[in-house]
């Protein structure tokens, strides 16, 4: 079959790859994408957006059921969860729709089919029929296929009793009691959904507290705010074992002391982590190194093999939509030779919980500042003392700024309250420009608005916190 050439051919349109072929074709470079599902990726149609669609809904549902607080009157307030689904879906199907006109803007050849790696630059793909389609041969290759939702032995998913995130989104009926195993962001956002419309909701985590990536500080005060919820929380405990009725599922417990307990439920929600779509493209056959379920990368994204460079959550975490994004265009900038790249710092990609209340973060927590040596200056201010806040109804929350004591470094900041996920982007800007403490302390933020306890945050840390 006739071969097509490009300088670059990117494998999965999720929101790494199709911006890595948005940005290719920016600088001139002959591009094309192959998606085996959907333009947009999990992110876009399973992830991200139809989730944040989801919890939309669930908040909204809540502030009406508090009506009264603010002198309105909200009777008889419920909901349709299938108007809730579609309109989840509808949101998603909008944005898909959206990164096909983009494709088309920039002049992407998009081919819809399953790609595998042949060697020396060439891709085999087989369209959704079954079918070979014209190979193509590309100067650089970047694989960005994405992950998949973790199973563990003995905790399969069935789709109809116990569920990956996918089948969450779109369930049926309203399940009256719900097991989530793991309580990173995915589980503790599904857990806020279904517990504001009413669902019993239990949650098991392995390790010692929730949020585990989160700082100490921050995941126990989600911890009270969820439990206040009426969310039941078991941490240090493991699932041994999930049994299948009719309509419901028991559940063994274990804790760390070895004692059961027994949980019945109707479905069980598994948000245990997810592993890099690795299988079945070629990867290992073209020698590229694997470890953990994930393509091991360097930090321009290259794999080791020339030309061919890998990038988002199949390159392992951090897991986040807009680390992807970033990966595929400084990937795409270094193999175009553009000046000035840098490699990916960690420490500078915010990470958010879109639960209620919300949680976000960047950079270094307490605990491993101080394990790297670090003196520290942690400031801390509470919603409670923010006007803004308070005419919001929102008083729940903290703002937490830790700072280098001799540099004055911004080394990490962690929020937990309304909005904390747009807040958080104000301490993103202010590590990448490595802003100090004295220049954030000068930073005139506008009154009255949230955002006044970032500063007041800084201020704290040094003492001179005006409003506590």
């Amino acid at each position: 079959m006739t071969e097509h050439t490009y300088d670059l051919a990117v494998i999965g349109a999720g929101p790494g790859g199709y911006v890595a072929a948005i940005r290719a074709a920016q600088l001139g470079l002959k591009t094309v994408i192959v998606e085996r599902a959907h333009l947009g990726g999990i992110c876009l149609n399973w992830g991200c957006i139809p989730t944040k669609a989801l919890l939309r809904t669930s908040e909204l549902y809540r502030a009406m059921q508090r009506a009264s607080e603010f002198g309105l009157r909200a009777d008889n307030v419920g909901f349709d969860l299938a108007a809730v689904v579609a309109r989840s879906r509808k949101v998603a199907d909008r944005l898909a729709g959206g990164v096909a006109y983009l494709m088309k803007k920039n002049g992407i050849a998009v081919i819809d089919g399953a790609a595998r790696l042949q060697g020396q630059g060439r891709i085999a793909v087989t369209g959704k029929d079954g079918q070979n389609l014209p190979e193509i041969a590309a100067r650089h290759i970047i694989v960005a296929t994405g992950a998949r939702a973790r199973t563990l032995p003995g905790l399969d998913t069935d789709g109809r009793l116990i569920w990956t995130y996918q089948e969450a989104m779109v369930p049926p009926s309203m399940p009256r009691s719900l097991l989530i195993v793991g309580s990173g962001a995915i589980g503790i956002e599904f857990a806020s959904f279904y517990r504001s419309l009413g669902a019993e909701v239990t949650v098991v985590e392995i390790l010692d507290r929730i949020l585990p990536s989160e700082d100490a500080e921050i995941a126990e005060l989600a911890r009270k705010a969820f439990t206040r919820q009426g969310i039941a929380i078991h941490t240090g405990t493991k699932v041994e074992r999930l049994d299948k009725a009719h309509d419901s599922v028991s559940a063994t417990l274990r804790n760390s002391d070895g004692n059961d307990r027994d949980v019945t439920v109707e479905r069980v929600i598994l948000a245990i982590g997810i592993i890099g779509n690795v299988e079945g493209i070629g990867l290992e056959e073209q020698g590229v190194r694997i470890e953990k379920g994930h393509i091991v990368i360097d930090e321009w994204c290259r794999t080791g093999v020339p030309d061919l460079y890998a990038i988002g959550d199949v390159a392992g975490p951090p897991w986040l939509a807009h680390k992807a994004s970033h990966e595929g265009v400084l990937c795409v900038e270094k193999i175009a030779g553009v000046e000035g790249v840098h490699p990916m710092d960690t420490t500078r990609i915010p990470a958010c919980t879109y639960s209620t209340p919300q949680i976000a973060s960047i950079g270094l927590t307490e605990d491993t500042a101080r394990k790297e040596g670090h003196e520290l200056k942690v400031g801390r201010f509470p919603y409670s003392a923010n006007g803004k806040a308070i005419a919001l109804g929102e008083t729940d929350g903290l703002v937490k700024a830790i700072f280098d004591a001799r540099t004055g470094a911004l080394l990490g900041a962690h929020l937990i309250g309304a909005e904390a996920t747009e807040l958080v982007q104000g301490f993103a800007i202010a590590k990448d420009l490595e802003t100090t403490e004295a220049e954030l302390i000068a930073t005139i933020f506008p009154h009255p608005t949230l955002s006044e306890m970032m500063h007041e945050s800084v201020l704290d840390a040094f003492g001179r916190a005006l409003h506590i």
